[in-house]
């Protein structure tokens, strides 16, 4: 006999602007309970000392996922001068401090090299695996490692504002993988000052944004009653940069079964990631080749 699954058949999206001190898996957890979602994951983590937008996916909508992470972030940021920490945020031991300060212009002059296709070394406290482990866990207990740099591509990356010697505010807008500590930990030392994050706030995601977020709070006093269903977002959100391909209805039947089925021209060439619509409801996403969607993932609503 199959196995019931505990909790409800309820899809979409939910977008928490996450306060500080929380982590995105606790983050994700109380939304599930609260949508008591037999499904829950999210598109992105965040520290737990930043804020900001936290894109909670629930049952079906989990299938899209990595159309979110694979988008264009904003991070607004401020970078102390002078400091520099053992995990590259205002969390950590310090570790050296350096009297130097440089000017706006010196400031500006060295954004320039990190913009584009960077290569960057994650920080020693992040969630890369080393050897099966987490970094995190290795730097916790005292381990100084080699870590691999990795490939970030930055669309854009300003000076917002200067409110003091000490402190630098950004605005930074990269693909997926990017951290913002090593962005910090990297100017510093490239200005010879040293630096590190002193605050963070990831402003939107994708098609997501902080301001239109909801808050831990609106989530503790809706959960569980029938009035929370009004917080979520359309599943096909998240395939926001994929072109859409309405379905015929046999198209619709055949996709739904996990087969190629027909759809109707668009703007999608052959050959094509694309999702298909029946009705105005999301079939399945795939690959558009000859007049049809051959499905690489399949939405069951």
């Amino acid at each position: 006999m199959a196995r019931t699954k505990k909790g409800r058949a309820v899809s979409g999206w939910v977008v928490i602007d996450k306060p500080a001190g929380i982590t995105s898996t606790a983050v994700v957890n109380k939304v599930k309970w609260a949508f008591q979602a037999q499904k829950a994951g999210h598109a992105g983590t965040l520290d737990p000392a930043a804020t900001g937008v936290l894109a909670v996916a629930l049952g079906e909508a989990t299938k899209t996922v990595p159309y979110i992470t694979d988008a264009l972030k904003c991070y607004r940021f401020m970078v102390r001068l002078g400091v520099a920490t053992t995990t590259d945020d205002a969390e950590g031991e310090v570790l050296e401090t350096r009297d130097s300060r440089p000017d706006d212009a010196g400031i500006e002059a060295a954004l320039s090299g990190f913009r584009g296709e960077i290569m960057q070394i994650p920080p020693q406290f992040s969630a890369v695996k080393v050897e099966g482990e987490r970094a995190y866990d290795l730097a916790r207990d005292g381990v100084e490692m080699e870590l691999a740099a990795r490939p970030l591509w930055v669309e854009r990356l300003s000076l917002v504002a200067r409110p003091d010697p000490d402190h630098v505010e950004l605005e930074m807008v990269c693909g997926k993988g990017g951290y913002v500590r090593s962005i910090a930990r990297d100017l510093g030392q490239g200005l010879g000052c040293l630096g590190h994050v002193a605050w963070l706030r990831r402003v939107w995601s994708g098609p997501f944004e902080a301001d239109k977020g909801v808050s831990m709070d609106r989530i503790e006093d809706l959960a569980r009653s029938e009035d929370i269903d009004a917080l979520l977002l359309p599943l096909e959100l998240g395939l926001a940069d994929l072109p859409e391909l309405p379905a015929t209805p046999e198209g619709a039947a055949r996709l739904k079964n996990g087969n190629p089925g027909m759809v109707i021209a668009s703007t999608a060439a052959y050959g094509d990631e694309a999702w298909a619509s029946y009705q105005g409801r999301p079939v399945a996403v795939g690959i558009y080749k000859s007049g049809e969607l051959h499905p690489s993932r399949v939405f069951n609503l």
